[in-house]
């Protein structure tokens, strides 16, 4: 009978710590998502007045004029092509505000059109039966919120502006989050803290699911820093339909740029059958939901060469409802890398690949054993003794067949893990112990070993 109590209260400590990581039952928010299939993405901010995608972050409000604005219109482009939901650009990265905010004045309530188009965009979407979801971006140049300049008073307006974006507009499906620890960006998850704020939009919306477009830098057999694994196609982001196992989005815009351009109305679309035969479909049979890209122009409205494209799409395609059962999935990596650049050592490895390439946060290098080693090992010093409860291994490809984990304590190294694991991202979740190094210890591969990130974390559960 205690033995079963003991059990018990393991199970109840298993299932609220799954919860607490994941902010709610994960894997159905996931699936969900995924079976949502098609939807629309909407760039629509004060780009649209300039012919950029990237707008000068000095640029006047009055220029925000779209006399003719019709959130209907665009839900009912939506609805014509079958897509279930919207997802609009509420802030791009030049930082102007769409939505009637308190947290600056660089806002469409200072515009002339004087008009909440967020409100005015979730309420004509739900009007049609369609799911709302937000884009915001953490890169803001006009409030200098980019690299050397951040402060905690930036934090505090992202703070307070998503809690704005996911309180006043009810139920929100996903979050997309944008210019953050991107290549091009570089604000890294410790400049903003991606835990604080993951959590933070999951105490106020346990429901939306986050998604974060950086995966250019992260590998595409792990979660890391996202619910949904992301892709851009125009950037060259391709997702795998042959091996991808993870929830995913991808994106494409319908015209050749995000926001509206001068040349729109006359230049030609994306083929619908094309976008039909060579997204929609073969996408959806992957766990991934297609969001295109329909862009309003100045007078708020959709160009009709767009809307014919969309309608188009609607006699080839129909939405089928949910997709396949999406496959189990490790909770995301959400918490701050405690090996991220603290020194490192290691076996014998060629000079090209030495000890610091396998914890420099870029997934596309990588520290090597040579060839010659018969049981290599890689190590991380983390300083004074720190708690951690996470390690996530990422080789170069997949090849460490069996290894140990160890950790050390007052000088003595003790066991973590023992045995075989598969796939190129290895993540291990433990009860939280307290060191001052860890390592690998590699006993069974096919070439020689290549570590591209050993990540070492202390997770809030």
């Amino acid at each position: 009978m205690r033995n079963n109590y003991f059990l018990g209260l393991v199970f109840l400590f298993l299932f609220v710590s799954g919860k607490a990581q994941t902010g709610g039952d994960l894997h159905t928010l996931q699936q969900r998502f995924v079976d949502l299939r098609f939807g629309m993405f909407i760039h629509f901010n004060i780009p649209t007045f300039m012919n950029q995608d990237w707008a000068d972050p000095d640029a006047s409000p009055a220029i925000f004029d779209p006399r003719k604005l019709d959130c209907t219109q665009w839900a009912r482009a939506a609805k014509s092509a079958h897509m279930s939901y919207g997802c609009l650009t509420t802030k791009h990265h030049s930082g102007f505000c769409i939505w009637d905010t308190k947290t600056t004045d660089y806002n469409v309530m200072h515009s002339p059109l004087h008009r909440d188009v967020v409100r005015e965009y979730v309420d004509a979407f739900r009007a049609q039966g369609l799911k709302t979801c937000l884009y915001y971006s953490i890169l803001d140049t006009h409030h200098k919120l980019r690299p050397g300049f951040i402060t905690k008073q930036h934090i505090e307006m992202i703070k307070a502006q998503l809690t704005e974006l996911l309180t006043n507009y009810g139920e929100i499906t996903a979050l997309i989050i944008d210019g953050w620890d991107a290549p091009w960006s570089r604000i890294s998850y410790d400049d903003v803290p991606f835990e604080d704020i993951y959590r933070l939009i999951k105490s106020l919306q346990p429901g939306c699911v986050v998604m974060d477009l950086n995966s250019a830098k992260y590998p595409p057999e792990a979660l890391f820093y996202t619910d949904i694994k992301s892709y851009e196609q125009g950037a060259g982001q391709k997702i795998s339909t042959a091996t991808n196992r993870l929830p995913a989005l991808s994106c494409l815009p319908l015209n050749s740029a995000w926001f509206w351009k001068t040349d729109f109305p006359t230049s030609p679309v994306k083929d619908p059958k094309m976008l039909v035969d060579e997204d929609i479909v073969p996408y959806n049979k992957i766990y991934d939901n297609f969001i295109l890209n329909v862009a309003p122009n100045r007078d708020g409205l959709i160009d009709d060469n767009a809307l014919s494209a969309l309608a188009q799409i609607g006699r080839i395609w129909k939405n089928d409802g949910p997709v396949a059962t999406l496959p189990p999935t490790d909770a995301p990596v959400i918490s701050h890398n405690l090996a991220k650049h603290q020194p490192a050592n290691a076996s014998w490895s060629d000079d090209m690949n030495i000890m610091d390439f396998g914890n420099d946060d870029n997934f596309h290098t990588a520290w090597q054993s040579n060839a010659t080693v018969r049981q290599p090992w890689y190590e991380i010093e983390l300083g004074p003794e720190k708690p951690f409860n996470a390690i996530v291994i990422t080789e170069d490809k997949d090849n460490i067949s069996r290894y140990r984990l160890e950790y050390r304590i007052h000088g003595q190294w003790k066991p973590l893990f023992d045995g075989e694991k598969k796939g190129r991202v290895k993540i291990h979740r433990f009860d939280r112990v307290w060191g001052d190094g860890v390592r690998i210890v590699m006993e069974g591969f096919a070439t020689p070993p290549a570590i591209a990130e050993f990540g070492v974390y202390d997770e809030r559960r």
